[in-house]
């Protein structure tokens, strides 16, 4: 394989960070967002990301560089998109808040 996107024992924060993107945007489709409504495939995305974000933080390095520093802005990115997800999946489960 040419590429390390498709060799999944190789670091890859392409693959990471289109995971977590195509699941953030999975989690809107499904969640009928604006109008969001309970439903349980939102789980779906957000074990993906999940994964995602566990190869972004494969990619970290022990020494400190511009590209650790890159790579910690793109977990923080992911983290947010985590956050965005688990709040799709579990708001409309949350009765007291309306």
């Amino acid at each position: 394989m040419p590429y390390a996107v498709f060799n999944f024992r190789a670091r890859s924060l392409i693959r990471g960070t289109v995971l977590v993107l195509a699941s953030l945007l999975a989690a809107f489709l499904l969640s009928g967002f604006p109008r969001v409504h309970a439903s349980w495939t939102v789980s779906f995305p957000a074990l993906a990301a999940l994964w995602g974000t566990f190869e972004t933080v494969r990619c970290l390095r022990l020494k400190w560089s511009f590209y650790h520093g890159g790579v910690l802005l793109l977990l923080y990115m992911d983290v947010m998109a985590l956050a965005m997800i688990f709040f799709l999946l579990l708001y409309p489960y949350a009765g007291w808040f309306q």
